[in-house]
């Protein structure tokens, strides 16, 4: 399976990067109901809505890869699409989302 969207990275191209030591900042846009019931490592979560508030602490990453997930893409593609206009021209979403992330890289991550 492939990405779609120019804005979109595939989970097999984030393992690979997680993998070969470079970290990008993982932001999970999902409300936190949500997140509990599945999570990647290592991703920060901020909510959809709190994304412009926290605009000031991201900055530092604004050249930066910056991957968005949330469940199947659809938040993260309209969040990845705000963060592009802020200036964060390498943002990308999670192709797929969490759920894809489970059914093709990690198992034990669990689908709802």
């Amino acid at each position: 399976m492939t990405t779609n969207h120019p804005w979109e990275i595939a989970p097999e191209e984030l393992r690979s990067l997680r993998q070969d030591g470079e970290s990008p900042l993982v932001i999970d846009c999902r409300e936190a109901e949500e997140v509990e019931i599945a999570s990647i490592d290592g991703a920060r979560h901020i909510p959809m809505g709190e994304i412009k508030s926290h605009l000031p602490d991201l900055e530092d990453h604004a050249d930066d890869l910056v991957v968005v997930l949330c469940h199947h893409g659809v938040r993260s593609l309209r969040v990845v699409a705000f963060l592009r206009e802020e200036g964060f021209s390498e943002a990308r979403s999670l192709a797929g989302g969490i759920d894809r992330w489970s059914i093709e890289i990690d198992g034990d991550v669990p689908r709802y």
